[in-house]
C-alpha cells in the first residue's frame, strides 16, 4: 500500500510545542463549573478541556486571504477538492549576503531566502498544490521557537513564480512566507493572493480564493515528486485555522 505521509505538526497542549512570533503557548485547562470539573483526576465524571491556541503561532495552520485585510475571508470557507494534485520540492535557502533576488524591506546579510533559482532547480511545475520543503529538515522543526531560530521566507521572485505557476495551495515548513519583522508589509503575501501592495481590502485580491499553509513538516521519508493531497481544515470561523495535510504518491 502507498504510504500516507501526514505533514502536520502534533499540538501537545502538555508537552513541547512550536512557537511563533512569542505567542503564548497553546493550553488545555480542565472546564471548572459549579459542581463539576473536567479533570477525571481530580474527581470529574470526565475530561472536558478548554482550549486556548493562536493557530498562528502555536503550530500547523492554513489561512486566507483574511490574514491580511480588513473583510473576513474565513478559512474554513476555502473551497477545496477532496483531493488535490500536489508537487513536494525540496530546496536549499540562500544566505541574504548570497542572494540576487529581492525582498521587502530590502534582503538582511544573515536571512534565508527560498528563492526562484532554488525552486526552478527543484523542478517545481504546474500544480494546484505546492509543498516547500527546506533543509536542513530536522525533526527540530516540530518544536523550533521561531522567534529564536532563523526562519526561511520566500523572495518577491520566488513567490511570483510560484504564482505563474497556477499554484492555488501553498505549503511551507516555515513559519511565515515573509520576515518575522518586515515592518508589516507582508510583501509576499500580498504577491500570492494578488493583492496591491498595502491594500487591505479582500475584493482587490485576484487571488482570494488562494490558501497558505505554514508550519507543516515534511518527513524525509517522503521523496520529491507528485502526490495527490487531502487539506484537512478545523470549520473555524477565523483567518487562520489549524490544518492537516495528508499527502500520497500519484
Amino acid at each position: 500500500m502507498t504510504p500516507v505521509f501526514d505533514l502536520s505538526i502534533p499540538l501537545d497542549f502538555t508537552g513541547e510545542q512550536p512557537n511563533h512570533f512569542g505567542a503564548p503557548r497553546a493550553q488545555a485547562t480542565p472546564i471548572q463549573v459549579e459542581g463539576f470539573t473536567g479533570d477525571t483526576r481530580h474527581g470529574g465524571s470526565c475530561n472536558c478541556a478548554m482550549l486556548t491556541l493562536t493557530p498562528h503561532c502555536n503550530g500547523t495552520h492554513t489561512e486566507t486571504v483574511w490574514h491580511i485585510t480588513d473583510d473576513a475571508v474565513p478559512a474554513s470557507s476555502a473551497a477545496l477538492a477532496l483531493t488535490m494534485t500536489a508537487q513536494l520540492v525540496t530546496v536549499t535557502p540562500v544566505q541574504g549576503s548570497a542572494c540576487k533576488e529581492t525582498t521587502e524591506p530590502p534582503l538582511q546579510p544573515d536571512d534565508l531566502l527560498v528563492t526562484r533559482t532554488a525552486l526552478e532547480a527543484a523542478g517545481a511545475g504546474p500544480c494546484e498544490a505546492l509543498i516547500v520543503r527546506t533543509l536542513p529538515n530536522d525533526t527540530a522543526k516540530r518544536i523550533a521557537d521561531w522567534s529564536t531560530r532563523p526562519a526561511p521566507f520566500f523572495t518577491n521572485e520566488a513567490m511570483q513564480f510560484i504564482v505563474a505557476l497556477g499554484v492555488q495551495h501553498l505549503l511551507f515548513d516555515g513559519p511565515s512566507l515573509d520576515r518575522l519583522w518586515d515592518e508589516g508589509k507582508l510583501a509576499t503575501h500580498h504577491i500570492f493572493w494578488g493583492l496591491p501592495a498595502g491594500s487591505r481590502d479582500s475584493q482587490k485580491a485576484s487571488r482570494r480564493e488562494a490558501t497558505v499553509t505554514e508550519m507543516v513538516f515534511v518527513p524525509d521519508a517522503a521523496a520529491d515528486g507528485r502526490y495527490r493531497l487531502s487539506l484537512q481544515l478545523a470549520p473555524f470561523v477565523t483567518d487562520a485555522t489549524p490544518s492537516r495535510p495528508l499527502i500520497q504518491a500519484d
